[in-house]
């Protein structure tokens, strides 16, 4: 069972953050999981960093929350209303309300409130995304996953970046449309989970660089690196690479759980472009608005923030103010 971290914990944790130590050190010298400590800092880490005075006292509010009965109130059915029509998923709801708003409602009981909604003839049920698809293997011949030019297998990826502990590291892939009619290309940062994408009508690799430079052009300083699967769309990645001052590293073929956060980040994208429907003629205006409300979502990994919230936090820059150049 998972233990609450106390006030010396928490004021250690403080401590060892300013020498630099990283957060599976922190775990270690502790006698603490990793996951225990990103997810105490995720949560508690402000425009000063993380405060262990201040996070000591939001676990204290929380703590004497759980015995509050919480009402259905009318306000708080308008913001839960709010939010399911921004496509935020029940538990996302629930973790956040108990992170800004100090109620604690759980999920199960903002399903009840849906399937009411359901009975009465209302539609918030359309916004829940859909559960339990199987996952199909994607086939294809091998030569389709060879042929890039200068690969540098994730074998060579930093271990700091593998543990997710430097900022600046992204993850790319395509979603493809029907009948390989047009694409999208989805690029993630993997600390704060931010989603960057932009449509092409062909996934010809000089078009793809094309739209992997368009769209990070503007935070290009806190890109260091990008991982990509082996597709042959990704062939000009050197030129991404020159242009944006970064590196570059592939997942081995047919490993796609090395960009996992990447290809879970396109499942919830195809929630607004399905399979079914073709990508040729789709607007980037189409494809910022989608993107906008996945990166206003909050994350239970990111202790409920949301991932603009987060890398504002590592950054300074609001990204969702951020324009993209059409070359």
């Amino acid at each position: 069972m998972y233990a609450q971290l106390a006030s010396e914990e928490r004021h250690y944790i403080a401590i060892s953050l300013k020498k630099g130590e990283s957060m599976r050190q922190i775990g270690r010298d502790m006698g603490r999981s990793h996951t225990t400590i990103s997810r105490e800092i995720a949560r508690n880490t402000g425009k000063k960093g993380y405060r262990y005075q201040q996070a000591q006292n939001k676990a204290i509010a929380r703590h004497k929350s759980k015995s509050k009965a919480v009402k259905m109130t009318a306000q708080l059915k308008s913001k839960i209303t709010l939010h399911l029509e921004q496509d935020w998923s029940p538990e996302q709801i629930s973790g956040r309300l108990k992170e800004v708003d100090n109620v604690c409602l759980h999920h199960e009981t903002i399903y009840r409130f849906i399937l009411s909604d359901k009975k009465q003839s209302g539609q918030l049920y359309k916004h829940l995304r859909q559960q339990g698809k199987k996952y199909r293997k994607r086939y294809g011949y091998a030569n389709n996953r060879t042929g890039i030019p200068n690969r540098v297998d994730i074998d060579e990826r930093c271990n700091k970046v593998n543990n997710r502990e430097i900022f600046g590291h992204w993850e790319a892939d395509t979603i493809i449309g029907k009948g390989h009619q047009g694409a999208i290309v989805t690029l993630d940062e993997r600390v704060c989970k931010l989603r960057v994408a932009y449509p092409v009508n062909t996934k010809q690799a000089n078009k793809v660089a094309q739209a992997i430079t368009q769209v990070l052009q503007p935070i290009k300083t806190w890109v260091e690196s990008i991982t990509y699967d082996n597709g042959k769309e990704f062939a000009k990645h050197e030129t991404v690479n020159s242009q944006l001052e970064c590196n570059s590293y592939f997942a081995k073929p047919y490993h796609s759980w090395e960009r996992g956060q990447n290809e879970n980040a396109n499942g919830l994208l195809r929630q607004y472009f399905p399979k079914s429907m073709c990508l040729v003629d789709i607007a980037y205006e189409e494809v910022r608005i989608a993107v906008h409300k996945l990166n206003s979502r909050p994350r239970k990994c990111l202790g409920f923030k949301t991932p603009y919230e987060v890398f504002y936090e590592n950054t300074g820059v609001d990204a969702s103010k951020l324009d993209v150049v059409h070359l």
